[in-house]
């Protein structure tokens, strides 16, 4: 009988992933490439500021107490000799490729999940540990001599992906763990709950409410329980998860796209935030183009330390940038925030352009055209060779950044993002 029309529970379990998880990934990429900052502690921030957050924090800086998410100024507080550099995005995502190159020379690429973290699948006999072992050393081992020594990874082998990213989880920096069937789920319960994939602070309490406080009592809950402690039918897929059991990819379209931008002093003003919020509106406006993406309601923002502002903003399905800077100009009539420290916006309610029937007496369609041969000119000749007026004081703001759910980088024009080096941290070069 085919494994696959087995009910799930008699499914065989073996070891079928095997997921790569880089530590400490952007500043470890700093350190590979600036050899002035290996052994040091490092921090990596979004600007130069002491008021930002870390986004990474080195091996080295981590052993302080300082780690992603520490502000600069209380990472200089606990270790004054930190040295924070500002984010190189285009270097970060060069050493990615270059990772992929590396990487799917030892066993094809399943999956790249973020910028930091890629599965592979196994098959034959690549699911014995022995041979899965022999593939993750050798995966090791061609990283460190083709990126360098700095760039390292934990490496989770198991029978599904998700246990394979928690195996990872179990040793770091550097660590090798090979989680089978036999060892599920008594191996994860040394871990706290919010070391599972999927369960943050807020989650943490809900499972609380379920008397659900460790990892040993999330492993030994039933369907039914966790079924309740979730709410919904992703209880039962952890108890599969938990277990081995092998349910498959999960893919989700984009919901949302958007854009913020911490503003530097000279900007935290009324207009300064305005000027900043069209700026945004033309990047996002120009991505969502690129993806050909129409929206039908955005959310714009101004965080603040005593009184922020959001409104919600609908539209009519629509890709141009001067429809939606019209009824952003409409929203900026009721702000009411105080000392803006940043601003963002997000679209919402997503849609392909066939899911999209424009009106025959609506000047969108004409206009998105108009923004695409903006949007061609730009890449053509260059970022902001054409761009609004009343940006022009902000159009150099907003740079683009790389989150660790993100791979790669948004580029409105040509040569934006541009990282042109070799890899000169590269102990052969």
């Amino acid at each position: 009988m085919v494994d696959g029309t087995l009910p799930i529970e008699l499914r065989d379990r073996p070891l079928r992933y095997l997921f790569l998880d880089f530590n400490s990934y952007f500043a470890a990429v700093e350190q590979q490439q600036k050899p002035e900052l290996r052994g040091r502690p490092v921090g990596v921030a979004p600007v130069d500021s002491d008021a930002t957050s870390l986004i990474a924090a080195s091996r080295e800086a981590k052993r302080l107490g300082i780690k992603c998410g520490t502000s600069v100024a209380e990472a200089r507080r606990l270790c004054p000799e930190i040295v924070v550099v500002k984010a190189s995005p285009p270097m970060y995502k060069a050493y990615h490729e270059r990772i992929q190159e590396v990487v799917s020379n030892v066993l094809p690429i399943e999956d790249v999940h973020s910028i930091d973290e890629i599965s592979f699948r196994l098959l034959g006999t690549e699911r014995t540990p022995e041979v899965a072992r022999e593939i993750a050393v050798r995966m090791k081992d061609v990283l460190e001599r083709e990126i360098g020594p700095y760039v390292t990874c934990s490496i989770g082998i198991a029978p599904n992906v998700f246990l394979a990213k928690m195996g990872t989880e179990l040793h770091k920096p550097d660590g090798l763990v090979i989680l089978r069937a036999e060892d599920l789920p008594h191996r994860l319960h040394g871990l706290k709950l919010t070391d599972f994939t999927g369960i943050n602070k807020r989650m943490q309490v809900r499972l609380n409410s379920a008397l659900i406080f460790t990892a040993e009592q999330l492993c030994a809950a039933s369907k039914q329980d966790l079924l309740h402690a979730f709410g919904s039918i992703v209880g039962e897929k952890w108890w599969y998860m938990l277990r081995g059991y092998d349910l498959g990819p999960e893919r989700h379209s984009r919901k949302s796209l958007g854009h913020s931008h911490v503003l530097p002093p000279e900007l935290r003003t009324d207009s300064g935030a305005r000027e900043v919020m069209l700026r945004l509106l033309q990047k996002a406006s120009a991505r969502l183009r690129s993806e050909d993406l129409w929206t039908s309601g955005m959310v714009v923002a101004v965080s603040c330390p005593k009184r922020p502002w959001w409104t919600n903003v609908k539209l009519p399905p629509t890709q141009d940038t001067l429809t939606m800077n019209a009824a952003f100009f409409d929203a900026w009539e009721s702000r009411d925030f105080v000392l803006p420290k940043k601003v963002g916006v997000t679209f919402y309610d997503l849609h392909k352009p066939e899911h999209v029937t424009p009106s025959l007496f609506d000047e969108n369609y004409d206009r998105a055209l108009l923004n695409r041969a903006v949007d061609r000119v730009n890449q053509k000749f260059g970022k902001n060779k054409i761009y609004l007026a009343a940006v022009h004081r902000a159009k150099d703001t907003a740079e683009e950044k790389i989150a660790f759910n993100k791979t790669w980088l948004f580029d409105e024009g040509k040569g934006d993002n541009a990282w042109v080096d070799t890899f000169r941290g590269h102990p052969n070069q």
